[in-house]
């Protein structure tokens, strides 16, 4: 079940599940030969038991418990010029004083009613095991891709491909300057610049830069969902260097009017830095023609219900901000029949477990579909993975797609496996009235 339930605070999401939903059977090719598989996410990213009181702890993924070393030096705190706190400190607190109660008691209530399904009861079925690790590439490859031509007019029309040939062929593929698509209804093991991964069905992608988003637009979609991940600035991704950040400036120049379909559904995963919140809400949103509808808070709980992180914390916030809008802007064509305009309950929560994978963040596919309808277009910008029936931007759109992060089963001896996945996912799942 991806959905485990919703009340009137929010839902509880098996992120896991979300993940295996479009991939459970796949094809894999060994050369010209179909292979059934299974396919799932391995469990261990999500197993996270502990929560981080001290703040010393890393998320447990199956490695040892960090809070029983002694072989390390403990870190220097720096030196703060000031005992007062600054202005975006005093931000920060007053945000979290606004929202506390309603992130409190909204995850006390959807903790509860999950631990009465058998849901957030603690996790005691998953082996210590080690987290998958895969060296991604794939920003480098999107760097270097930039010296590449851009398509010229009479090639925009042929700015998509199919993923393989009737004979499971790849190397026609142009992942950087061309749309991918994979129209079957299966997924399939693919290999890809010399690397395997696993491509969920009916779904396509671009791997590129920001500076060469174009075959996106060629591509001709409007789209009625679009989720937006952005790589904000901030000290701890600079010192880290785990990813490349974007100035909030030039976010501007996603071409968001060109892609929305009329009334379409904006989503934007924002930090809770106070500077980044106003700038999607006075300057970014506007600037699209995009009018904020509401404010969304996903809630990160351990296998056994609790706060990641200290709720009260003054560094990690057990929780990150959605923003979301609708694309009011006259200039979209709209289709001859209405799109859906939806009200937007505001305030509202999704808890999960996260992962302990960096910035993999829980699809919002199935919260979503009752404000957009079940046969909406959707579109995820800065994707590090993909989902069946989506379309996915980003210079590591393929990052999470590895096959280093599943387990692949031949499906003649796995029987067992996946059992319960005849019928994905949860379209109506229980509603708990509290």
């Amino acid at each position: 079940m991806t959905v485990v339930l919703r009340n009137n605070h929010g839902w509880v999401l098996d992120a896991c599940s979300l993940i295996d939903r479009g991939c459970c059977l796949c094809i894999r090719w060994r050369g010209k030969e179909k292979l059934p598989v299974r396919c799932s996410f391995k469990k261990q990213c999500f197993h996270i038991l502990k929560s981080h009181y001290g703040g010393k702890a890393e998320l447990d993924g199956g490695n040892e418990d960090t809070s029983k070393k002694t072989d390390h030096k403990p870190l220097k705190k720096r030196k703060r010029k000031c005992s007062e706190l600054n202005q975006g400190e005093i931000d920060s607190q007053g945000f979290h004083e606004r929202i506390r109660a309603l992130i409190l008691e909204g995850t006390d209530s959807l903790v509860d009613s999950a631990r009465s399904l058998g849901f957030l009861n603690g996790d005691t079925n998953t082996r210590n095991e080690a987290l998958p690790s895969q060296e991604c590439n794939l920003a480098a490859l999107s760097e270097m891709a930039k010296e590449l031509p851009l398509a010229d007019d009479e090639e925009q029309e042929s700015c998509t491909q199919t993923l393989t040939t009737e004979s499971g062929c790849t190397s026609h593929v142009d992942l950087f300057c061309r749309v991918t698509e994979n129209k079957g209804d299966q997924a399939e093991v693919v290999r890809l610049m010399g690397e395997e991964y696993v491509i969920p069905a009916n779904t396509a992608f671009l791997l590129s830069d920001f500076t060469r988003i174009q075959p996106l637009i060629y591509y001709g979609k409007r789209f009625d969902l679009i989720v937006i991940d952005p790589p904000w600035e901030n000290k701890s991704v600079k010192r880290s260097r785990r990813y490349s950040s974007l100035p909030s400036s030039q976010l501007k120049q996603l071409p968001i009017p060109l892609l929305a379909s009329l009334n379409c559904l904006v989503v934007t995963w924002v930090t809770n830095r106070p500077s980044h919140l106003r700038f999607v809400r006075d300057e970014l949103y506007p600037h699209w023609g995009v009018e904020v509808v509401a404010e969304w808070f996903w809630v990160k709980v351990t296998t056994s219900g609790q706060f990641v992180f200290p709720l009260d914390s003054p560094h990690k916030k057990p929780y990150e901000t959605l923003i979301l809008g609708r694309h009011r802007s006259s200039e979209t064509s709209a289709s001859p029949s209405k799109r859906l305009d939806v009200p937007v309950e505001d305030q509202r929560l999704i808890v999960s477990v996260p992962s302990a994978l960096h910035s993999q963040k829980p699809s919002l596919s199935e919260v979503l579909k009752p404000y957009v309808g079940a046969e909406a277009k959707c579109l995820e910008l800065f994707a590090r993975n993909l989902q069946p029936g989506w379309t996915s931007w980003g210079n590591e759109v393929l990052k999470f797609q590895h096959v280093s992060y599943f387990t692949l089963t031949p499906a003649d001896d796995a029987v067992e496996l996946h059992k319960d996945e005849t019928t994905p996912g949860s379209t109506h799942p229980p509603t708990v009235n509290q």
